[in-house]
């Protein structure tokens, strides 16, 4: 395997597929944080020498930022695969195997079989060659792009969710622990996208609404 080059993620996802590693897909999640809502995974296949201005990791780019590179991801990838784990499932099984899940979900999703997953710190539990990296979306085009798709996919999730439960705020913190989420957590009680596992929606023992 290929030394990571963080200076130029395209360059090592180009050296996995010199070395035969075709399709390569990477993976990546958004939304392990937040005390509310779901935990989306993406694994995305981008066209080698194909290079999309802008991208970086989703935590890098503004909001608009991320919605115009997603839009180009989608236009030039070969394929994108989502997987998304809802917060009922997370408070069950916890959200270390909700997140692992949402990403096999991902790459299950994907028309295509990789031949390799680029996966940011994190291994599953598929018969498919992985390299896990922390902090991948930096190292890697390919999970960088993964990151951005997850992010933008679970945002517009929780836009959703505001127009269903808007006394919350969801589109602003999008279910994060924010003063004012936890200000509107004390007064109402958490809604059914509240994750009761976490605290401090665990501490509070309200009743569902």
């Amino acid at each position: 395997m290929i030394t990571p080059a963080p200076e130029d993620p395209y360059s090592y996802d180009a050296g996995l597929r010199r070395e035969g590693f075709s399709p390569l897909a990477g993976v990546d999640e958004a939304g392990r944080g937040p005390i509310a809502g779901p935990v989306v995974a993406s694994a995305v296949v981008l066209p080698d020498g194909v290079r999309i201005g802008g991208l970086a990791d989703s935590k890098r780019l503004s909001q608009r930022q991320r919605e115009e590179v997603f839009w180009e991801i989608l236009s030039v990838a070969e394929g994108v695969g989502i997987g998304v784990v809802g917060p009922e499932e997370i408070d069950r099984i916890n959200i270390y195997r909700a997140t692992k899940k949402a990403m096999v979900m991902a790459v299950e999703d994907l028309v295509e079989r990789p031949r390799i997953l680029v996966i940011d710190a994190v291994s599953l539990p598929l018969e498919i060659e992985q390299i896990s990296i922390p902090r991948a979306e930096g190292i890697s085009a390919s999970v960088a792009a993964a990151s951005v798709v997850a992010k933008v996919t679970r945002d517009g999730l929780m836009e959703h969710f505001h127009r269903l439960y808007p006394e919350y705020g969801f589109r602003v913190h999008k279910g994060y622990a924010t003063k004012r989420h936890l200000q509107m957590l004390e007064s109402y009680g958490p809604s059914p996208i509240h994750r009761r596992s976490f605290s401090p929606v665990s501490v509070l023992k309200l009743p569902l609404r």
